[in-house]
């Protein structure tokens, strides 16, 4: 038994929790999971009341309690359980008096009013009798009129009774009029469309309101106490009424995060109720959120992150009531978890020297960014070839209106469908390689197509699968009309460019989710229960972002489904925690001359004979044109040719075997069933194919050869004698993928290629961002401006809310001014909110480049309250910015962090990044799948405000997979390649122990780089599901306030 229960038992016994609700609802499992945690700390002894005494005993009689679990459903005298708690005076969980109001809308409706929680547009229509006559209410074909006020329709109907569930949406003549009526889940509905009724009811009072189109989604929120909230989306019944289950048949809900102004409505309205165990409905519409139901008691169902924190969060409520004087730390390991055992992935991330576990007493963590790179991914690949076939010229035609000069993008899985059809008439039917007299060039062609075909085939659908195909007209020529009138150009000749590969692999999964783990475990120090205490306690203020990539999209959500130890698929965390900012984080456009540059500068010093860095002395080895090429590299070209000939050799008799196979089944064979992981990244390894001999995830020997045979081809022109070392990373890339996934075809040769490829591509890819120092600072700034500029904002944005908080803190009398004045500025938000109505219905909801909070200017007050936190820094508020991006952000960004000072507008100043971290970096030269950059920031209060000491910023690092286990197969390294999936290295420290960056300096430097806060255009109308969220202009002003510099102070800052 725990300390705190032995302390208890001298005291006379353990705190009695007296749980008096009908047996249905005791015995649910939710209900039993929450008390049987509460059991396992040992501080309390549970009394289940029973339907018998609760209904037949008087309350005398009724077992004496120290803290009540009391709560309304059908059946329960409730007057009796108030008697009891007069009688006892227990510690309510949930008020018993002001249950009442939930049985009746309108008084649940006037409540959320008086509190300033904001609910939808309605009005109310009384009746005494049933058809009674009402002159204040109109119906007319397509509107209701209530006391003058007009609902056009669609518009939403509901009855008085909290109990009715009975819902009636009616819909206007123009959509086909008709009503839908909406009740509790029966089966598989939970809703039904009527067409032939167009008539509101008239048998009972009614409530009328404006229908808000929520995107197909509801939203619950469910709270445990003022201070906790957790929320699930479902399918909303409005669609069709169809409910969505899984396989247990359980209906398909998946967690959402609550913005700051939806976990003050939270909390209002656990206060304004009165019941600390509360579930509600949020309606999110256009930028905004309404309450529009109240349910009481309410538990989330088959969530056990959510069981533990309930058992937590109300065993801290009855120690408050009935034993203050009791330690509420939550042990570090629950007791109900002690004997679980450690999750299998575990480990996967490597501690690292980077986070410093220990600082100041007086120091909190206020901000946590970290850009990152997406996880292991499948080769990405292209086939170009130039066509000339009258049916894809037609097929072009088809897809770009008839225009003979216009290029086609091919992405539906219509538009595919079309191009396989005509691409299996096209392909010869002898197989490549066998004609004796065919030119070489016609081989060729027909291999690509073949190739186009196979692709195409992969999966057996197109549905989500990353392809996409482009048809660029080259040559025209003119042609007679078909109605003979005149002549008419048609094309005769296109490029056609197949895209494909580059998925989320099942390791790629694996690695991002566990390094959400790791950060949720030490990231966030001296939070007891770490990062999830925090989110649900309402003091984190979590966003994602990621580039359009569908890899790096994935990945953000594995990662956000371990940092936040979210359950089920990735495809919903995806839909509503991840926001798309291709602006930001996809793209090399802004630096691809400087880019060419540097890529014609290393193939110069490759091919020089004699020894290559010859540019004169240099202080550091870091510091000279083409630092990290190998000055062999001109020998080591010739040596990787050869072994990618070896391999593409090898691969090609796999090939031709597979093709053999496929011949003697018809051309048109039943394709393979559709596996919807291989788009969105496998879960886990196909053990069957592996065990089979063919190669890991869905590619096929046929596609695997025109890997090679294309890096083969691509890398070593013999007609010219010359090498393309633009394919070296690529020659790399599919050799560390078959070294780690298709390492039981025993390749010959591969370990071999691997070593050398690494080498050269060790030189060759942080070269490709720039020569030198110079260099990789002018790209990296280009590359990564917009990033750059939107950290300093998260920065600023952290640091203008820390000092509201010391505000705060420092003055009771500002304090309590605040907290009166706050339900003014929400009646007058929601005053202005209907002035606002058609500007709110054109802005609809987006979350691009800035944080566009609604109203994020006025979101200090809707924090938590901190007399209501009971926490050891009630004031905390954790900001967290994840960005998830590619390979050339993280090199871009890493660049101008350690050669920012090389500036001339900086010219003197040290580099942010230590001497230490910079040899160290000069030598990492591979930022491999999952690397980071993380900046925490920390607030010392024990220093003024107005110190630049206040605010400290750490930079750590991490270069991503840990190529040993290819390198070593022992033991560990076995194990893990045997699972296909490299471990993650830890952090890196940036800066020495003990040294000081301040936000100042930090600023000071990064700012010549990064894009201004008045530059950051306004949000656009969101491409498919972007966030929730839509932006203030009140904010972007702001920004530009808060921007501490003149503009035109560098005139260097572009570069």
């Amino acid at each position: 038994m725990m300390e705190g229960g032995e302390a208890l038992e001298v005291a006379g016994g353990k705190i009695k929790i007296g749980v008096c609700v009908m047996e249905k609802k005791a015995c649910s499992a939710p209900m039993k999971q929450i008390l049987d945690r509460l059991q396992a700390f040992g501080e309390f002894e549970i009394i289940c009341f029973g339907d018998q005494v609760i209904l037949e005993e008087p309350v005398e009689n009724w077992p004496i309690c120290d803290c009540l679990i009391a709560f309304y459903s059908s059946g329960y005298p409730i007057q009796k359980a108030e008697e009891y708690a007069a009688l006892r005076t227990p510690f309510l969980v949930n008020e018993l008096e002001q249950q009442h109001l939930l049985h009746d809308r309108r008084k649940v409706y006037e409540r959320l009013e008086m509190f300033g929680i904001p609910i939808p547009n309605y009005a109310l229509v009384n009746r005494e009798a049933p058809y009674q006559h009402v002159d204040y209410f109109i119906e007319q074909e397509d509107y209701v009129e209530v006391h003058g006020k007009r609902f056009w329709k669609p518009f939403v109907e509901k009855p008085i009774d909290g109990d009715d569930h009975s819902i009636m949406i009616y819909y206007p003549s123009s959509a086909g009029g008709g009503m839908k009526e909406l009740f509790r889940k029966i089966g598989n509905r939970s809703s039904e469309f009527h067409p032939e009724v167009r008539r509101v009811r008239r048998e009972g009072s009614y409530i009328y309101e404006e229908f808000m189109p929520t995107g197909g989604t509801d939203v619950k929120v469910y709270t445990v106490g003022p201070e906790y909230a957790h929320a699930e989306a479902r399918k909303s019944p409005v669609v069709d009424g169809v409910v969505m289950r899984n396989t247990d048949g359980k209906e398909v809900r998946y967690p959402v995060l609550l913005t700051p102004t939806e976990k003050q409505m939270a909390r209002d309205v656990c206060i304004a109720f009165r019941q600390a165990v509360c579930g509600f409905d949020l309606l999110r519409c256009e930028g905004r959120s309404y309450v529009c139901d109240v349910n009481g008691w309410s538990f989330v169902k088959n969530s056990h992150k959510y069981y533990d924190d309930a058992a937590c969060v109300l065993r801290k409520m009855f120690l408050e009531a009935k034993a203050p004087h009791l330690s509420l730390t939550i042990p570090p390991i629950l007791p109900w978890k002690v004997n679980e055992p450690v999750q299998p992935s575990e480990g996967l991330t490597r501690q690292g020297s980077g986070i410093i576990g220990t600082f100041g007493q007086s120091e909190e963590l206020q901000c946590v960014i970290a850009i990152i790179r997406h996880g292991d991914r499948t080769p990405k690949q292209k086939v170009k070839l130039k066509v000339t076939e009258e049916k894809l010229l037609n097929l072009m035609l088809k897809y770009n209106g008839g225009r003979p000069r216009a290029e086609t993008k091919l992405k539906s899985a219509v538009q595919l469908q079309d191009l396989l059809d005509a691409t299996r008439i096209l392909i010869p039917r002898t197989r490549s390689g066998r004609e004796s007299d065919s030119d070489a060039e016609d081989i060729e062609h027909a291999e690509k197509l073949r190739q186009v075909k196979a692709v195409l085939e992969e999966g057996g659908r197109f549905s989500g699968i990353y392809r996409k195909v482009q048809l660029k007209p080259l040559k025209w020529a003119k042609v007679p009309r078909h109605n003979g009138d005149g002549e008419e150009e048609r094309p005769i000749e296109a490029l056609m460019v197949l895209k494909y590969g580059g998925v989320l692999t099942h390791a790629g999964r694996k690695q991002a989710e566990e390094l959400g783990r790791y950060f949720r475990n030490n990231m966030y120090p001296g939070e007891g229960t770490g990062l999830l205490r925090l989110h649900s306690t309402y003091r984190h203020d979590l966003k994602i972002y990621s580039s359009d990539e569908g890899r790096v999209q994935m990945s953000a959500a594995a990662f956000a489904k371990g940092l936040l130890d979210l359950e089920g698929q990735l495809t919903p965390i995806l839909v509503s925690l991840v926001s798309k900012d291709s602006s930001m984080l996809d793209g090399l456009e802004d630096a691809s001359i400087e880019m060419e540059e540097a890529k014609a500068r290393i193939h110069d010093i490759i091919s020089e004979t004699k020894s290559m860095h010859h540019n004169g002395h240099a202080e550091f080895p870091w510091m000279i044109d083409g630092a990290g090429l190998p000055p062999d590299a001109n020998k080591l070209l010739p040596r990787m040719a050869r072994l990618t000939k070896t391999i593409t050799e090898q691969v090609k008799l796999l090939a031709e075997d597979e093709d053999e196979k496929l011949a003697m089944t018809s051309s048109y064979a039943v394709l393979p069933p559709y596996d919807q992981a291989r788009a969105l990244g496998k879960t886990n390894i196909d053990m069957a194919r592996i065990a089979a001999g063919l190669p890991c995830g869905s590619e096929s020997f046929l596609l695997m050869f025109a890997r090679w045979k294309k890096l083969e081809r691509d890398l070593y022109n013999e007609r010219k004698d010359r090498f393309d070392i633009t394919q070296i990373p690529d020659v790399y890339d599919s050799c560390k993928y078959d070294l780690l996934h298709n390492s039981h075809l025993n390749l010959e040769g591969l370990d071999e290629l691997f070593k050398v490829a690494q080498v050269l591509a060790d030189g060759v890819i942080p070269n490709e961002y720039g020569i030198n120092p110079n260099q990789k600072l002018k790209i990296g700034s280009k590359i990564a401006r917009r990033l750059l500029g939107k950290i300093l904002i998260d920065l600023r944005n952290t640091r203008e809310e820390a000092i509201s908080v010391a505000e705060l803190k420092s003055s009771p009398d500002q304090r309590s001014s605040q907290t009166k004045i706050r339900k003014e500025d929400i009646d007058n938000q929601s005053r202005t909110q209907t002035k606002n109505e058609d500007t709110r219905r054109c802005s609809f909801t987006s979350e691009k480049s800035l944080d566009q909070e609604d109203d994020e200017d006025k979101e200090i007050k809707y924090r938590l309250d901190p007399k209501y936190a009971n926490v050891k820094t009630p004031e905390r508020h954790v900001r967290t910015r994840l960005y998830f991006t590619s390979e050339s952000h993280i090199h871009s960004l890493m660049n101008v962090l350690r050669y920012c000072n090389l500036d001339e507008s900086l010219q003197g100043e040290e580099s942010l990044i230590c001497h230490n971290a910079l040899e160290r970096l000069s030598r990492t030269r591979e930022l491999d799948y999952m690397s980071y950059i993380v900046l925490r920031m920390f607030e010392n209060t024990e220093v003024s405000v107005e110190d630049p000491k206040r605010y400290r910023i750490e930079m750590t690092f991490s270069r991503g997979a840990d190529l040993s286990p290819l390198e070593n197969n022992e033991g560990e390294a076995a194990s893990l390649h045997q699972e296909h999936t490299l471990p993650i290295m830890g952090p890196e420290r940036l800066q020495e122990a003990g040294s000081y960056l301040t936000l100042e300096k930090m600023e000071m430097m990064i700012r010549p780089f990064a894009m201004p806060a008045e530059d950051f255009p306004p949000p656009a109308t969101p491409q498919g599901f972007s966030g929730y969220f839509s932006k203030s202009a009140g904010m972007l002003e702001r920004l530009v306030n808060l921007w501490p510099f003149n503009k035109h102070a560098s005139g260097n800052r572009n570069t």
